[in-house]
């Protein structure tokens, strides 16, 4: 019998396999990943530098121990070369494998700006526990961390970095940290609070350089604002957005889009290929959240299982890791017809997206508001029924 093979080693892919294995014991399993294949929780890496966590202790199983468990083939830091729909294999160098199924679960990229300057190619990015843990091994020592982007992860890792003792100083385009997820008012509250922590801003502009402040590899850097002003660091992590990996789908004939396209039942245009996770693109759909990867894990293990299922997502509230401002956000779907309206004080703002006709779309809560969560999340639509 010809394997079921899973691409990735994330949350999408193990879980899927999780999944998978209380319906079916016996089915073959291989699952095949670029990386160390430890399993791990990727939230706690943003939040890890307060509570002290070394890199080494985050890794809650290695690839041997999840094998055991999943009854499963586990291959470790291993690429995919090519795919062939047609035939239902892969190659792998020299290797030919086939398999009856296969789940991309292939995660995204972190973007990566176009800068100048002699030192660009040391900026850092964190998208895995391997990068995570070079991360912190670079950030041994030093003092000053620049992050380029006020995004959910910027502002996770702003929080972390400041409580852990560091100064840091956060760049973005945008006039507020989570530009694209809270109103001013929330925006504004969420700046302060991490400012008290020591948190420096520069809203409105990018940077253009990123050059090495002098000869030794411990000068630090020098970065170059589109304003005109620059900031010492003596490190620089980027964290602008997630770009989905779409490039061994799309090379296969694979539709892809802003991700890989799948229906409601995790199907891309393939035949027996599926995909879930940050590199998918669920009927229009791009989320690279925690909760949509395990409503589509249950959903498609049911399909692998022979029992064919369409996910669902009720409403699912992202929570922003930033204590010093305890942030929850629903945002209304695109294109939402509606009106924030918002109640605010030194502690605390409710946003509440409301249509015409009174009904909630969306919410954004930061501060002592997030206990409005239990109330409000009941009265939301679902994402996808």
């Amino acid at each position: 019998m010809n394997p079921i093979v899973i691409i990735g080693s994330g949350l999408a892919g193990y879980n899927t396999a999780k999944e998978l294995r209380k319906l079916d014991t016996a089915t073959p399993l291989v699952i095949i990943a670029a990386d160390s294949s430890r399993f791990y929780s990727k939230p706690m890496l943003s939040n890890a530098i307060a509570s002290k966590k070394a890199p080494a202790a985050i890794a809650l199983n290695t690839p041997e121990q999840m094998a055991t468990q999943l009854n499963a083939t586990v291959r470790a830091n291993t690429r995919i070369d090519t795919i062939d729909t047609a035939a239902h294999t892969l190659k792998i160098g020299n290797e030919t494998l086939t398999y009856s199924k296969l789940v991309l679960a292939l995660g995204a990229d972190q973007i990566r700006l176009p800068l100048s300057g002699n030192a660009a190619g040391s900026v850092m990015t964190v998208n895995d526990l391997d990068e995570y843990a070079h991360f912190r091994d670079t950030l041994e020592g030093k003092k000053r961390v620049a992050i380029i982007g006020a995004g959910l992860i910027g502002c996770e890792f702003a929080n972390d970095l400041a409580a852990g003792g560091y100064a840091v100083d956060v760049i973005d385009i945008a006039q507020q940290p989570l530009g694209r997820l809270l109103p001013a008012e929330g925006g504004a509250l969420l700046r302060d609070k991490l400012s008290a922590l020591g948190v420096q801003w520069h809203f409105g502009t990018g940077v253009k350089a990123v050059e090495s402040a002098g000869d030794s590899a411990d000068s630090g850097y020098l970065l170059t604002l589109d304003n005109g002003n620059t900031i010492e660091a003596d490190l620089v992590l980027s964290a602008v957005g997630l770009k989905p990996r779409t490039a061994i789908a799309a090379a296969a004939g694979i539709q892809v889009n802003r991700g890989i396209v799948a229906d409601r039942g995790l199907a891309t245009s393939a035949p027996d290929v599926y995909t879930l996770g940050d590199c998918a693109e669920i009927e229009g759909l791009v989320m690279p959240y925690v909760m949509p990867i395990m409503h589509a894990a249950r959903a498609l293990a049911q399909t692998l299982a022979g029992k064919p299922a369409q996910v669902s997502f009720p409403a699912m509230p992202v929570m922003v890791k930033t204590p010093a401002c305890p942030t929850i956000v629903s945002p209304p779907a695109a294109g939402a017809s509606g009106n924030w309206q918002i109640e605010a004080n030194p502690e605390g703002v409710k946003s509440l997206f409301v249509a015409p006709d009174g009904k909630l779309l969306g919410f954004a809560l930061n501060g002592t508001a997030t206990a409005e969560r239990p109330k409000l999340l009941p009265q939301l639509p679902p994402v996808l029924a």
